[in-house]
């Protein structure tokens, strides 16, 4: 029972709890809780768990502490190989057919370690300072890629032509096996050749040379020279003994020798000599004994070499100075240099040299160097502001265009300085007139400065005065003293808008007239009162009291006292009409006077008339004046034409004010008072009589004299600021190639202010320019090359055992000096010529000292001279030396030539252009405006220029030759005109039209048309309407008093009655005439349609004359204003008076007259309205910038009309709107670009296609209707033509063995100095080497060519490997035509060769190797399958760019390439399909049997096209128009099986279908869009 409960129970363990210990390190213990529970998760007793499986509650640890950081971490083993996610587990398996990779885990080991001695620790101390790194991590596995190879090359023809031989073909690799891929096939196959045995024995042996072996040095110098002095002993033995001469000549020759030696440090030159092995070699690859081999001429075994020397170089030296020699942490670092020596120069194939200098980044110590130079923008004074002139301002009037005004553009000019301190001590202090000099823009980093802005020039406003008021009474300007002087008549205006900049430019205000009879104050008639008859009678003689007021000669009410002196008016005498009197109307006011002056030819007349409104009763009553008493006329403004005003002149300069500076007790300084202290203008005012000019003071009333002097503000001083000059740009400081060309050097200054007020004038000279001082004599330096050696030959006693070898022939090595030499030609230091010499020539060359029996001839002389071109020919000769001179095959001319000739050179040249016209360039020049100083954005764009086309020179064969020959500079010029741009043009304005309304607020309106459109990038038009017109509109505001009614005085009645004459129903007529109003009163006639229709007078009244007795009324007056509202209840009234009381027992009529108040008839409402905005409004002369747009305000009656807007003033109605409100009219801002950048380097250091380019950008785009940008941003001309040199190297020649058959030996190639226009079209010539002697010869891109080299010719019995073949095109690891992220590769291989069928098992390994590629490309891989040939087709792999490969296609899904059918398909015209059923041939049909089994294949017979029923109609395409003519039997009709491609599909044999077709076709090739087939019913008809 206990054994089951610890079966149940287990003893659970909390985690270790906090290491205790009082030291840190090892030592401490921690603890953790264990107790016993149940398998169902409750807590028992310890007793029920097994005790032997208790864990441990307590261990030791290790207490860690923070300074343990520095002495534990992580280490962190490889990751390994990936491993398949789904192999992790036992029932994972990997996919066969790889789809896109799959994913995979990479594991790694991770442990704590002691950092010191990598002893492993405790992982808990690491993990108290950093988490465990990851232990696994996720990784892709690719496919696997198998190796891919092209098709095999064809058959190689066989090797022999009888006996055994081979036949071999080849293929590349294309991608190597990659990620477990399968590895490459075979790239070779062999086959013998079948061919007849040969007749005679085949040759079984070949001679064989090895390789040559290491260069060795021959015996120690000493003991090969104890055999000289013994061969010297023995000579001197003999008593040989030289004359005199003959030591002197070989004296001289030895010390001629040293000299040319020229020994050299750098170098060592060490002859040894090196060896090979000759062999003879079986055909089965064997070595036999050389005796077997044909030994006539045996090869040489030994030959003289170089000794290897590698490159010996010295210590560095110090590291140099630092580029970079002050502090500034932002500024890239500098970098300094070191260089070492060359101690010996590589020979004999020697290591090169490593690199000689080395730099890297530095920065100098903060504490030895000062700050760097820090560059900032500056910029000068802005200038002057610029106002262009709108296109629809274009006016002949505006011609001079300095009085524009408004918005306009103004410019500055941005230069590099050097920031620092001083640079505002230099600003503020204005004594040194000098700012910092600029520097170099290029060393500014930041944005430059913008360079242009938008400006305003105020415009003038113009001085607005109102109308002249009327003339005043005659009054004195010194009231109090009146006596016996003459008066003056005055009159006045007001400015009613202030002008811009002063008072000065308003006219005069006042005008005087003198006049006698002065007078300060008078009384002036207010009204008369009625009439009043004397005698306390009803009717008669009477007078009518005046109503005055006292008032002054300007018309202002003064108080009554001041007119006591003067005489009071008198009652006016009147009479009032009795009964049978004759009634006038009263007088109408006076008119205006007609003149405003009188004079000798003109006079000043008022007129006032009356009427007739009853006739007299017989001779009773008092009788009707005749018709000229009804006017009377007064003179008026009887006062002489003499008008006088004060004028004035222009403000003067502001001076100091001396009466001031004396009462101050100081006097103004400049320094100080500038723009503080107060000095004086002054201005001429004179006393001008109008028409005639200036007049005595006297003449003109004191009281309107202007000031003459004003107080003013000093102006400021301002001297001009310019920088100092810059620093001379550097002159040329290599020497200049070709011919010398006198190069300058400049330097410049900026004005950054502008004098004003008198101040310093700025420096006449901102711009120098100085010739560069000739440079040193340019040292040139040159490789002198020195007599080659005697060819030094192996030594004899080492080859003297080499068959064949005799002692003073054979191949050897000759040394010669090298030196380097100055443009003098004297000796210059070696290394002189390695830097600028180009590469050293060599010091060692190959050579061949003649046997005995062979030829000897000295070099080739020079060719003679050619007395003139293209006549006669050159010479050169050689002569054979020593024993050759005897042998009779060295006189053979043909093997041996003496002499060589060839005719002079033709050297005709000629040049032709090639290539495009360049684009027309404009010269340039250097732009500047006042003082130089540049104008910014004014580029000419437009003129004259010259554009350029390549010439190259050819000669007499048509090779490209240098341009000098043909006394050209590589190219042609012509002129050539950039059109300047047209603006569009506009004409002038038309005359603005009358206000559209003659009260209230309208519209005037103005126009021009367009004269000529822009062209050549002008100023483009503004908008047009449909007739190409431009308009402006004003808002204008007419005063509805400008035009007024004026009635003449009524006509006498006309009486309708004949009976009655001077009563009863009848007419009066009067002229109405609309003239315009003036403060004087009605002046002249104007059209008629300028008053209000409205208000028009009547010009004939029909009425009642009253008859006598009758009573009379005065004209009624006008109506009385109705008060609002008008409802229709309330009335106006007018009245009349009575003027004549009727006899007795008569009644005078109602002198009221009312009527009903009617809305708009009688009765109106108004109201303020607002107009819309105007178009933004500038000044008169202003081109754009600010402006105002305005609107109007009109009282409006209820029923529309527009009128005086005195009636909205009277109802006190508010006015609530803005009329006026700032605007701008957008500047026309022009283009402006930047200057030409520098012209380019030629595109092309060769040929006629090089190209040198120059570009500009926009540095302000145009706006509104500035001129626009032109198109042109960049040009290019042509680079003068040079022709192209190149080395051309032949392919290798065959591998060559001398004096063998087979071995090492060596192959060749030729370098021809190859010349061309560049082009690439035409063919190549060859041209003199010495053309291509600046090239560096490069083949393939490797620099180092070599025009020899060692090759191996195969012996028969050798199997070797091929050349390397060329490398595949880049290819990248892709998956269904996505790249897998494991780069691009590229391979090549090496094949097997055999020449004998014996020697295959000795063939080596074919090779094959990779390389790392960018830009690879993704082919995709897919199984094609050809035809079935009876039971087999072919079936390959392609690549998607149409290349046959082996490999890539996966081998899962590869079509099967052989069929097999069961039962067999042996009836006739049967064959076996894929899907391995029988079907029949093309042209036959299948006849089934019933249990589905091919039975028979029948001919499908034609139909006749005669029968016309359903089996032969004409049907070749049923869907088209018959295209061919009846009787015509191209197409012909057949049976075949029902159901397109199912040959094995069961089918009854009575259905068919009928298709037309040319020819018979495999029903599996027919195509989906055939017609559907007609089923026809066999019946067994023959015609089937």
């Amino acid at each position: 029972m206990r054994a089951a409960s610890q079966r149940e129970s287990n003893f659970p363990a909390w985690p270790w709890g906090r290491c205790m210990a009082s030291d840190c390190g090892p030592g401490g213990r921690q603890s953790r809780a264990v107790w016993c529970t149940h398998v169902d998760g409750w807590t028992t007793l310890h007793t029920n768990c097994p005790q032997e499986l208790r864990p441990e509650s307590q261990q030791s640890c290790f207490r860690v502490c923070d300074w343990h950081r520095e002495l534990y971490d992580w280490q962190l083993g490889p990751w390994n190989s990936c491993v398949p996610v789904a192999l992790r587990s036992t029932a994972g398996r990997w996919s066969a057919e790889c789809s896109g990779g799959g994913e995979g885990i990479q594991t790694r080991e991770v442990a704590c370690v002691h950092t010191a001695d990598g002893a492993p620790a405790e992982d808990a101390i690491c993990e108290y300072f950093e988490p465990r790194p990851r232990l696994e991590q996720a990784c892709l596995i690719p496919c696997p890629r198998d190796c891919v190879v092209s098709e095999f090359s064809p058959w190689t023809t066989c090797t022999k032509t009888c006996g055994g031989s081979l036949q071999r073909r080849v293929r590349g690799v294309l991608a190597p096996p990659l990620f477990g891929g399968l590895p490459c096939p075979n790239l070779t196959e062999f086959r013998a050749c079948q061919l007849p045995a040969c007749r005679a024995p085949e040759g079984q042996y070949s001679l064989k040379v090895g390789p040559w072996g290491p260069c060795t040095l021959p015996h120690s110098r000493p003991a090969r020279q104890t055999g000289r002095r013994k061969s010297k002993e023995r000579n001197h033995g003999r008593g040989v003994e030289r004359d005199p001469d003959a030591r002197e000549l070989v004296k001289k020759k030895r010390n001629r020798n040293r000299q040319n030696r020229q020994e050299s440090d750098l170098w060592e030159v060490q002859v040894g000599y090196q060896s090979r092995q000759v062999m003879c070699s079986h055909r089965t690859g064997k070595t036999a004994a050389l005796s077997l081999c044909d030994q006539d001429q045996i090869p040489v075994t030994f030959q003289s070499c170089v000794m290897a020397m590698d490159c010996v170089v010295g210590d560095w030296t110090q590291w140099g100075s630092c580029s970079k020699d002050c502090h500034d942490p932002n500024t890239p670092e500098g970098l300094r240099t070191r260089t070492r020596p060359v101690q010996k120069l590589p020979v004999g194939g020697g290591a090169e040299c490593p690199p000689l200098e080395e730099s890297e980044h530095c920065s100098p110590p903060v504490e030895e160097v000062l700050p760097c130079a820090a560059y900032t923008w500056k910029t000068t004074e802005w200038s002057e502001c610029k106002v262009d002139v709108l296109l629809s301002q274009q006016d002949r009037r505006r011609g001079n265009q300095t009085s524009l005004c408004g918005g306009g553009l103004q410019s500055r000019e941005a230069y590099c300085v050097q920031s620092n301190a001083e640079l505002l001590a230099y600003l503020n202090n204005l004594k040194d007139k000098e700012a910092a000099r600029p520097v170099d823009n290029k060393l500014c980093m930041g944005s430059v400065p913008n360079t242009t802005q938008q400006c305003h020039i105020a415009c003038p406003v113009e001085c607005g005065v109102s109308s002249w008021a009327a003339w005043g009474l005659c009054t004195s300007e010194n009231c109090e003293d009146l006596a016996g002087k003459k008066g003056l008549k005055m009159r006045k205006r007001v400015i009613v808008s202030e002008p811009a900049g002063g008072m000065e430019s308003c006219p005069h205000l006042g005008e005087a007239i003198p006049c006698d009879e002065p007078t300060c104050y008078s009384w002036q008639l207010v009204e008369l009162e009625d009439c009043v008859p004397s005698g306390e009678r009803e009717c008669g003689p009477g007078t009518q009291l005046p109503q005055v007021q006292c008032g002054d000669s300007d018309g202002n009410v003064v108080h009554r006292q001041l007119c006591e002196g003067t005489s009071y008016p008198q009652p006016v005498p009147c009479e009032l009409p009795c009964p049978t009197d004759c009634v006038l109307s009263p007088w109408t006011s006076w008119s205006s006077c007609s003149h405003t002056c009188s004079g000798r030819a003109v006079e000043g007349k008022q007129m006032r008339a009356r009427a007739i409104l009853a006739y007299s009763v017989g001779e009773e009553g008092a009788p009707c004046p005749n018709a000229s008493s009804l006017q009377e006329v007064r003179s008026c403004n009887a006062h002489p034409c003499t008008v006088y005003h004060w004028q004035t002149g222009l403000w003067g300069q502001c001076t100091e004010d001396a009466s001031a500076s004396v009462s101050n007790g100081t006097s103004w300084s400049g320094d100080t008072a500038c723009g503080i202290g107060i000095g004086v203008q002054a201005r001429k005012v004179i006393c001008v009589r109008v028409n005639v000019g200036q007049v005595p003071p006297k003449k003109c009333p004191e009281s309107l004299r202007p000031d003459s002097v004003r107080p003013c503000s000093l102006p400021c001083k301002r001297d001009c600021i310019a920088t100092g000059f810059s620093d001379w740009t550097p002159c040329p400081s290599t020497c200049p190639e070709g011919a010398s060309v006198t190069v300058k050097q400049s330097r410049n200054r900026i004005i950054i202010q502008w004098p004003t007020n008198g101040g310093q004038d700025c420096p006449e000279v901102l711009y120098e320019e100085r010739t560069c001082d000739a440079p040193t004599v340019c040292q040139e330096y040159r490789w002198k090359t020195h007599k080659w050696r005697r060819c030094q030959l192996v030594p004899w006693y080492i080859r003297q055992d080499s068959p064949g070898a005799q002692e003073s022939c054979g191949p050897g090595i000759q040394m010669r000096a090298v030196s380097c030499r100055g443009q003098e030609g004297g000796a210059a230091d070696i290394a002189e010529c390695m830097k600028s010499a180009g590469p050293m020539p060599g010091v060692t060359q190959t050579c061949q000292h003649p046997c005995q029996d062979h030829c000897q001839l000295t070099s080739w002389s020079k060719f003679s001279h050619c007395t003139a071109d293209c006549v006669g020919g050159r010479t050169r000769k050689r002569v054979l030396i020593g024993k050759s001179k005897k042998r009779e095959q060295c006189r053979n001319p043909q093997t041996y030539p003496l002499s060589e000739t060839q005719y002079c050179p033709c050297n005709k040249y000629s040049a032709l252009p090639v290539g495009n016209w360049s684009d027309c360039i404009l010269p340039e020049g250097r732009l500047e405006g006042v003082l130089g100083m540049k104008v910014q954005g004014d580029i000419k764009e437009c003129g004259q220029g010259y554009r350029y086309q390549a010439v190259m020179c050819y000669d007499q064969n048509e090779r490209p030759v240098e341009t000098s020959r043909c006394n050209s500079h590589g190219y042609i010029e012509e002129a050539c005109i950039i059109a300047c741009p047209s603006d569009c043009k506009l004409s002038e304005w038309s005359s603005w039209s009358r206000c559209s309304k003659s009260c209230g607020s309208g519209v005037k309106v103005r126009s021009k048309w367009l004269r000529e459109k822009p062209y050549n990038g002008g100023r483009p038009c503004p908008k047009l309407d449909h007739i190409n017109q431009v308009y402006e509109v004003i808002p204008c505001v007419s005063d509805c008093s400008q035009y007024m009614w004026v009635a003449e005085p009524w006509s006498t009645w006309k009486i309708s009655s004949v009976e009655q004459k001077n009563c009863g129903e009848g007419a009066r007529t009067r002229k109405v005439r609309c003239m315009q109003n003036t403060s004087d009163g009605p002046s002249e006639v104007v059209e008629e349609y300028l008053c209000d229709p409205e208000e028009m007078p009547a010009g004939t009244e029909h009425g009642h004359l009253p008859c006598p007795e009758d009573c009379v009324l005065s004209d009624w007056g006008p109506w009385g204003r109705c008060i609002l509202p008008c409802n229709g209840y309330n009335r106006r009234e007018r009245t009349a008076r009575v003027l004549r009381l009727p006899e007795a027992g008569r009644q005078c009529p109602n002198a009221t007259q009312t009527e009903a108040c009617a809305l708009n008839i009688n009765c109106y409402y108004f109201i303020y309205n607002i107009t819309d905005w105007s178009t933004c409004q500038l000044s008169a002369m202003a081109a754009c910038g600010s402006g105002i747009r305005t609107r109007m305000l009109d009282c409006v009656r209820s029923d529309g009309k527009s009128v005086d807007l005195k009636y909205c003033a009277e109802l006190g109605l508010e006015k609530k709107w803005q009329l006026n409100a700032s605007c701008v009219v957008e500047c026309p801002i022009n283009c402006q670009l930047s200057d030409w950048s520098p012209w380019s380097e030629c595109s092309e250091t060769c040929g006629l296609t090089g190209k040198m380019w120059r570009r500009r950008g926009v540095t302000q785009p145009s706006r509104s209707d500035g001129r626009p940008c032109p198109p042109q941003m960049e040009q290019w001309q042509p680079c003068p033509a040079r022709p192209c040199f190149r080395w051309q190297y032949s392919s290798w020649s065959p591998c060559r063995v001398e004096d063998a058959d087979c071995g090492e030996g060596l192959r060749i190639r030729n370098a021809s100095c190859m010349v061309s226009d560049g082009l690439g079209g035409e063919e190549e010539s060859v041209v003199e080497e010495e053309l291509c002697a600046d090239l560096e010869p490069s083949a393939d891109g490797d620099e180092r060519v070599a025009l020899t080299e060692a090759c191996t010719l195969p012996c028969p019995g050798d199997c070797y490997l091929t050349e390397w073949s060329a490398w595949s095109p880049c290819q990248s690891n892709c998956i269904k035509g996505l790249e897998q992220g494991f780069g691009s590769a590229q391979v090549r291989s090496q094949s097997v060769m055999a020449q004998e069928p014996e020697n295959l098992l000795q063939c080596p390994e074919q090779v094959w190797e990779s390389r790392p590629c960018a830009d690879g490309l993704c082919y995709k891989f897919e199984w094609m399958t050809g035809k079935w040939t009876g039971s087999s087709r072919l079936v390959w792999c392609q690549r998607s760019d149409g290349l046959n490969v082996t490999g890539g296609c996966p081998i899962s899904s590869q079509p099967a390439s052989e069929r097999s059918c069961d039962p067999p398909c042996d009836k006739p015209q049967t064959y076996c399909t894929e899907a391995g059923l029988c079907a029949c041939e093309e042209g036959y049909t299948e006849v089934m049997r019933s249990d589905g089994v091919l039975d028979q294949c029948m001919l499908i017979p034609v139909l006749e096209v005669e029968k016309a029923d359903v089996k032969t109609s004409w049907a070749t395409h049923p869907t088209q128009a018959t295209a061919g003519h009846p009787g015509s039997f191209d197409h012909h009709w057949f049976l075949q099986p029902f159901g397109p491609g199912e040959h094995g599909r069961r089918t009854r044999p009575d259905q068919f279908f009928i298709v037309p077709s040319k020819k018979p076709k495999k029903s599996q090739k027919r195509q989906n869009n055939r017609l559907k087939p007609l089923t026809l019913a066999y019946d067994g008809d023959a015609d089937m």
